[in-house]
């Protein structure tokens, strides 16, 4: 996968040339009904599909829209229920996470079959190919299957995690040349202790409100065969991790509550196991990355505000691009996006997208 752009006689990359703009391709605009996307995938620079739910007055309906020319043109396509992830290998074979089930399609969303024995709190799915993935979400949920989901096994790595099923969840799983996987989660945050967050009073320094909690990390190096188990206290929560083949990677952490910070990004080395912070800003909060190999990257996000950075309240999206995981500018981004968040989708380099939770899919212009 190739961030560049043929420039003369030169391949170069494209974060590098001019000044490229997010253009709004999709925007759901209906009186009293709202599309909220879950997430966004595009199996090729054409074919692309996002998934969530419409939610019209009192009621919630599960939506999904699609693409087959690259989002000039996007239609709406029948799911069994409202998507919270997708995962595809290609363009015809892939898998939807749903609130009670995970489904799978040999026609690129076409039709859908519901698998027979789902792991209870599944919320993301990964593959490496038709038989062998696994599974993750709420509830200490991480399991393993060998036939496509026919069937489930709890991962074995889970018993030496000594941490409350109740309060474990797992959020973000990705791997890299079927060897390297690695699984993030950690203890969220019990309602009782929710309560006991306030704001702070004027003379009151902004950093007492977040608080350190355990997060783990699961790694495998053997295609998931076994799982090293790392646990740590720290401030956030390791929400997504993304690898690349030539040994680097982007790490997010999200901050939930008041904090100095709302997020903040690591560029890993997952060949020596080192990392370092490459992004912050006070006024934004990342939800999501996408590093590209060529040394490109995109940073995805919402305006914020105050301390307790994130609201439930809709407001700008930003998003970011750098060449070189260093310097970092903020991008053109059509004045129309607002959202709480935003995920990103890359085909290419050349070919990436972000969607939002307000129902609004936008692309990389160049």
């Amino acid at each position: 996968m190739k961030c560049a752009l043929l420039y003369g006689c030169l391949w170069l990359p494209l974060c590098a040339l001019g000044a490229p703009r997010w253009t709004l391709q999709y925007f759901y605009d209906v009186s009293n009904s709202t599309l909220v996307i879950n997430d966004l995938k595009f199996t090729s620079p054409t074919r692309g599909m996002a998934v969530g739910f419409l939610r019209e007055r009192d009621k919630v309906k599960p939506a999904a829209v699609a693409t087959d020319d690259g989002g000039k043109n996007w239609r709406f396509l029948k799911v069994p229920d409202g998507g919270l992830s997708l995962f595809f290998l290609d363009d015809h074979v892939g898998w939807l996470v749903t609130p009670r089930a995970v489904w799978a399609t040999r026609s690129g969303g076409q039709n859908w079959t519901k698998l027979g024995h789902t792991p209870p709190h599944v919320t993301q799915v990964y593959f490496l190919d038709e038989k062998r993935g696994w599974a993750i979400g709420t509830q200490k949920s991480a399991y393993e299957t060998s036939d496509g989901g026919a069937s489930w096994a709890r991962l074995a790595a889970l018993k030496d995690l000594n941490t409350s099923a109740e309060f474990t969840q797992f959020w973000s799983i990705d791997f890299v040349n079927r060897r390297v996987g690695v699984i993030t989660g950690g203890r969220i945050t019990p309602s009782s202790e929710r309560r006991n967050f306030r704001e702070p009073k004027p003379d009151e320094a902004p950093l007492v409100r977040e608080r350190p909690s355990v997060s783990i990390i699961l790694e495998t190096r053997d295609g998931g065969r076994t799982w090293r188990v790392d646990k740590t206290s720290m401030f956030g929560r390791i929400t997504r991790v993304r690898l690349l083949e030539e040994g680097r990677g982007m790490m997010l952490i999200e901050f939930l509550h008041a904090f100095e910070w709302p997020s903040e990004v690591f560029e890993l080395d997952w060949q020596h196991g080192a990392m370092r912070r490459i992004f912050r800003a006070k006024d934004c909060a990342i939800t999501d990355v996408a590093p590209v190999s060529g040394q490109c990257g995109y940073l995805a996000g919402v305006e914020a505000t105050g301390l307790f950075g994130r609201s439930a309240v809709p407001s700008k999206v930003r998003i970011y691009q750098s060449a070189n995981w260093t310097e970092w500018s903020e991008m053109d981004v059509d004045y129309r996006a607002i959202a709480t968040r935003v995920v990103l989708a890359v085909a290419d380099g050349r070919h990436v997208w972000a969607a939002t939770d307000t129902g609004m899919i936008l692309r990389l212009s160049e």
